[in-house]
């Protein structure tokens, strides 16, 4: 990750950038209403307009800064990961079917021979 401490002190400056975007993302989820009675392109563009204003200035932000680099991070973490071959996924995917009918199978039998010992031959309900 980009930074392994966590920080929670925000600038003024920082507060204001949030608290514009949540203002912006307020308006645009009112100019989506209030314009309703223009149309639905009119609608859509003024609530796409405003979530883009909303996310271009999260984006300036130390919070947004700092989730884009989350996001590379992962992105760069992702590219690490070895993935198996064609042939690989399908041969584990068949154990674990085998393994699954093998455990049917046995849990089944198990209930079948405590059935009969229980119910025909302790009991006696079954003639």
């Amino acid at each position: 990750m980009a930074t392994s401490e966590v920080q929670t002190v925000h600038t003024g400056a920082d507060k204001a950038k949030l608290a514009a975007a949540a203002v912006l993302l307020l308006g645009s989820f009112v100019a989506f209403y209030l314009l309703s009675g223009r149309g639905a392109l009119a609608q859509w563009a003024g609530l796409l307009v405003g979530l883009v204003a909303a996310a271009a200035v999260f984006l300036v932000s130390e919070s947004g800064r700092q989730l884009l680099a989350f996001g590379r991070d992962a992105w760069r973490e992702v590219k690490k990961v070895v993935w198996p071959t064609r042939k690989e996924s399908v041969q584990m995917t068949a154990y674990v079917f085998a393994f699954v009918v093998i455990m049917a199978l046995f849990l089944w039998l198990t209930d079948k021979t405590l059935e009969w010992v229980f119910y025909d031959l302790v009991l006696g309900w079954r003639n």
